[in-house]
């Protein structure tokens, strides 16, 4: 029984981090965009994308990322067994690369905070769709359940990630051609 609820507190913080993670770099491509405001209306903006970025990164996505492996913790404790199957390890590189996005993002957010960043908004809408394609992969080894068949799942998270690269690019020139200033 300690397995399912586990499993479900997996299940809901997984969503609540995954939020936080989706909507993290929407705020930096805001928060980098409110640059080539004048000068006393950046300054308002940026207070507040400081603050909203802060109880965003602190009370929801990181606490929700420290849950979530605890409670993966606490499954993979009732059922080791499932460390020893292909798309479990396969699964736990892809979990692995999504807490190196989270830290990578939160560097991001102290450098905008002390307005060192050097991330274009547009770099920082493709590094938006860098947990998307993430998830994609997680998603798709936890249903099949295979090893190899998360290989056809990584093409078309290619294809996907590729898509919307192609998506971004046609946004900019969409943005351009209404006369929007972009970077």
């Amino acid at each position: 029984m300690l397995y399912l609820y586990a499993k479900a507190i997996h299940i809901i913080f997984v969503i609540c981090w995954m939020a936080g993670l989706f909507y993290m770099p929407r705020l930096f491509v805001y928060h980098t965009e409110a640059k080539q405001k004048p000068p006393e209306a950046f300054r308002v903006l940026h207070d507040q994308f400081v603050i909203m970025e802060n109880r965003l990164w602190w009370v929801i996505t990181t606490p929700a990322m420290y849950i979530t492996i605890a409670s993966a913790l606490v499954m993979l404790h009732q059922n080791p067994a499932l460390l020893l199957t292909g798309w479990m390890q396969v699964k736990l590189g892809f979990v692995a690369a999504l807490i190196v996005y989270h830290f990578m993002s939160q560097r991001i957010m102290f450098r905008l905070r002390d307005e060192q960043s050097t991330w274009t908004s547009t770099q920082l809408r493709l590094w938006n769709e860098v947990s998307t394609i993430i998830l994609f992969a997680i998603v798709f080894l936890v249903i099949l359940k295979s090893a190899f068949g998360w290989v056809f799942g990584v093409v078309g998270i290619l294809s996907l990630g590729i898509l919307l690269m192609i998506l971004v690019k046609l946004y900019k020139k969409y943005r351009k051609s209404k006369g929007e200033q972009i970077d």
